[in-house]
C-alpha cells in the first residue's frame, strides 16, 4: 500500500455505494460511465495528478487519472494494440520508436512484439504511474526491463524541444503519443507547435505519428475535425481511425495518424503477418481490423473530410 492505512478505510470521491462513476460535464456532457468496485487498491496524489487504482468486479484492475478511466485489465489491449500496430505496420522499416506518455507500459509491451524494432524510448512525466503499473498491472508493465527500452522521466514537450538539435541517428521512425486528455498540461499535446516538434523528431520522409484523439464521432466530432485540421497544417497525410473499448465513455476512441510521406496510404498496412502469427501476437489487431478501423459512417467521414 502506498498510503499507511487499511484498505477498508480507503475512500475516493468517484466511488459511492460500491460503484465508481466517471462523470465529466466538460469531456462527456450528458452521459457517464459506472463500474462496480470490488475494492480500492491504492490512492495517490502525485505532483501531477490524482491517481486511483481499484479492482472491479468484472473488468479486473482499473487505473483512473483525475477521475477518468485510463484502462482496465479486461479491455486495455484493444487500445494498446491499435495505437501501436497501426503506425508500426504502416511504416516500411521501423527501427526506433518514441512513446510520449504511456507510463502504464502497454504501448511498450506491444512495440516489443516487433522484432525489427531496435530502440524504444518512453518519456513519462509521472514516475508514480510507472510504479503503480508495475505493482498492480504487471501484464502491461512487463516490458520495462527489456534491453531495447529506455525510460526518460520528464515532460514530453521539452524532450522533443531538446531533440531538435539531435543528430538524425537519434531521431525516430514512429512516434506514439499516449497522453492524457487535453486538460491542464496535456493541452500542449493537441496543438500545432507540438505536431511541428513531432515532425522534426522523425528520421525521414516515411516517419509516422499517431495520437489518441480524446474524442470519437459520437462525443464531440467538432474537436476531432479541429485536431485533424491542426495536424494537417504540419503533415501532408492525416487520417482518423478508431478502436472499440467498452470502458471508454461511449465505447469508442478516436486515433489520429499522420505521415510525412505525401504518398503514404495509412489505411492499408505496408507490412503484414501470417494469420497464425497475428493470432499468436495480437488479441485485437489484424490486417483486416487495420483497414476497417478507418471506415467511418457517411456523416462522420464527410464531416471530417475522410475519403
Amino acid at each position: 500500500m502506498t498510503q499507511d492505512i487499511e484498505q477498508t478505510q480507503l475512500t475516493h470521491p468517484t466511488i459511492k455505494d460500491g460503484w465508481f462513476r466517471e462523470i465529466s460535464d466538460s469531456s462527456f456532457p450528458g452521459q457517464a460511465l459506472a463500474l462496480k468496485v470490488d475494492r480500492i487498491l491504492d490512492i495517490v496524489k502525485s505532483p501531477f495528478q490524482d491517481i486511483l487504482v481499484f479492482k472491479s468486479t468484472d473488468y479486473g484492475n482499473v487505473l483512473v487519472l483525475d477521475g477518468i478511466i485510463q484502462l482496465t485489465e479486461r479491455d486495455e489491449f484493444a487500445y494498446q494494440e491499435m495505437i501501436t500496430h497501426l503506425p508500426l505496420m504502416s511504416h516500411p522499416n521501423p527501427k526506433r520508436v518514441l512513446i510520449i506518455g504511456g507510463g502504464d507500459g502497454g504501448v511498450i509491451r506491444e512495440a516489443l512484439k516487433h522484432k525489427d524494432v531496435e530502440k524504444i524510448v518512453l518519456v513519462e512525466i509521472d514516475e508514480t504511474v510507472i510504479r503503480l503499473s508495475k505493482e498492480y498491472l504487471p501484464h502491461m508493465s512487463s516490458g520495462f526491463d527489456d534491453k531495447r527500452v529506455e525510460v526518460h522521466l520528464g515532460d514530453g514537450f521539452k524532450y522533443l524541444e531538446n531533440l531538435q538539435a539531435a543528430e538524425s541517428s537519434n531521431k525516430f521512425d514512429v512516434i506514439i503519443t499516449d497522453s492524457s486528455d487535453p486538460e491542464g498540461p496535456a493541452v500542449a499535446f493537441f496543438q500545432k507547435t507540438y505536431f511541428t516538434l513531432l515532425s522534426n523528431a522523425l528520421s525521414d520522409s516515411n516517419g509516422i505519428v499517431i495520437t489518441q484523439a480524446s474524442e470519437n464521432v459520437w462525443l464531440d466530432i467538432n474537436k476531432l475535425r479541429e485536431l485533424k485540421s491542426c495536424i494537417s497544417e504540419v503533415f501532408p497525410v492525416v487520417n482518423c481511425s478508431y478502436c472499440m473499448v467498452p470502458t471508454y465513455t461511449s465505447g469508442q476512441l478516436g486515433l489520429m495518424i499522420a505521415s510525412k510521406n505525401k504518398e503514404a496510404n495509412l489505411k492499408t498496412p505496408t507490412r503484414s503477418l501470417p494469420r497464425k502469427m497475428e493470432n499468436e501476437l495480437f488479441r485485437y489487431y489484424n490486417k483486416e481490423m487495420h483497414k476497417s478501423s478507418f471506415v467511418l459512417p457517411n456523416w462522420a467521414a464527410n464531416f471530417l473530410g475522410e475519403e
